[in-house]
Parts: structure tokens; sequence; C-alpha cells
């Protein structure tokens, strides 16, 4: 039987964007298939194991300071993690901390564990509404989330976007970009959970960590609420 092991990064501090959605939305997906899903928490003090998949949400800065310092101690292990082709989702807090830094307006710069080449400096607005992305890595070509955020994020180097802004602000609200992406690291500021509303992009993880890609599943409910929030209004 194929299996997947999952590890939710410290959602008891990061999970304030309804991101055990996301978790469920992995869970049932590989369970409607007859995939076994292995789901680990990891919060602070734990111990880190192999994974297929981790997966860290989003939280307020007062949050991100402290799991930003229990990070550094799985630096090394993560990077290898990476390097080694384990699929990651960031969401919002969580994308920013899997950047090099975040830099708020006043305090100390925040570090991040680099496993992409990006970094988030804190923004004068708030981005708040409806986002709409158009990608070239599933099809259909659209995700679609809701963005909640102050921070800007650049991307550097070999780092990619996850896609381009059709709708919202994205990034930075400057560059058209949405997200990021490096070998099989994935952040995104789309939130409210990001991976129901695109069931397409979860089964695209499903496929990365399993190295095969997986039966369809009759997607014809959630097809239907992916197309309603495709282009919505800001």
């Amino acid at each position: 039987m194929k299996k997947i092991r999952l590890a939710h990064l410290y959602p008891k501090l990061l999970n304030i964007y309804g991101d055990g959605g996301n978790i469920l939305t992995l869970k049932k997906r590989c369970e409607w298939r007859g995939i076994e899903i292995e789901i680990d928490e990891i919060n602070i003090g734990d111990n880190i194991k192999e994974h297929d998949i981790y997966f860290i949400g989003g939280g307020q800065d007062l949050q991100q300071i402290e799991v930003s310092k229990e990070l550094q101690k799985h630096k090394e292990f993560l990077t290898e993690e990476r390097d080694k082709m384990a699929v990651f989702l960031g969401i919002c807090g969580g994308y920013q901390l899997m950047g090099h830094y975040y830099q708020p307006h006043n305090g100390d710069k925040l570090l991040g564990i680099s496993l992409m080449d990006a970094y988030t400096v804190a923004g004068n607005k708030r981005f708040i509404g409806n986002v709409t992305v158009q990608t070239e890595l599933v099809e259909p070509n659209t995700l679609v989330g809701f963005e909640n955020h102050s921070g800007l994020t650049y991307l550097q180097g070999e780092t990619e976007a996850l896609g381009k802004m059709v709708i919202g602000n994205g990034n930075n609200g400057k560059d058209g970009t949405e997200g990021a992406r490096f070998k099989n690291v994935f952040g995104t500021y789309m939130h409210g959970s990001f991976l129901p509303k695109n069931p397409h992009f979860a089964d695209y993880l499903i496929e990365l960590a399993l190295g095969s890609k997986p039966e369809p599943l009759d997607d014809t409910i959630e097809n239907l609420t992916h197309n309603s929030l495709v282009n919505k209004k800001y």
C-alpha cells in the first residue's frame, strides 16, 4: 500500500487562518484513493524525523518569533530534506519563515531557514481580499484564495513565483507575482484555506510526495467551488 508521512509544523502557534483545512484536504484526498497517510504534529521542543510532506501555517508576529527561534534548531535537517525533494508548503507567516528573513518596521530581523531564496519586509499597507493566480504548474491553470498580509516578499535567484496575479496583490503588490517555488518547496499568501479551494494543487503535492500521479477523483463539486471563486472581485 502507498503511504505518505506528513509533518504539521507548530499547529498550536501557526493556525490562525483555518490552516487545518489544508491538512484535512490532503488527508481525505489520500484516504479516498486508499493511500495511507500518517500525520504527525510537531510542536515546540519536538524532534523532527523524515517526512514526505511538511506543512507550516500562518500566525501573528509573536507566534512567528517563537517558531523562528525553534526552526533554527532544525534548519540543517530541513535543508537536507528539501534537497532530498521532500515537499514543503508554507502559508503566509510560514511562507515568510521558509525564506531568509522577515524585517518588521520595529524590532529585530526575524530569521527564516532559507529553504528558498526570498526575503520579506514590512509594508505600510495591508492587503486583504480575494486572489486569483494564473500558474503553469497545474491544470486547471488557476489558483484561488484569500490574502491578508502586510509583509512584502521578494524572490531572488532560482526561486520562481507560484504564478502571475490576476486578482489581488500577491507577494508585494508591485511585480505581479504570487507565492514561490524552489525544488519542491512552495509558499503562498493564499489561505482561507488554500487546498480545499484548489484540489488540483493538493493532488499535485500528493503526486510529488508519491513520485507517481494519483488516480483521479470525482471533483465535480470541488471544481464548481473553485470556478465560482476565479476572478472573484478583490
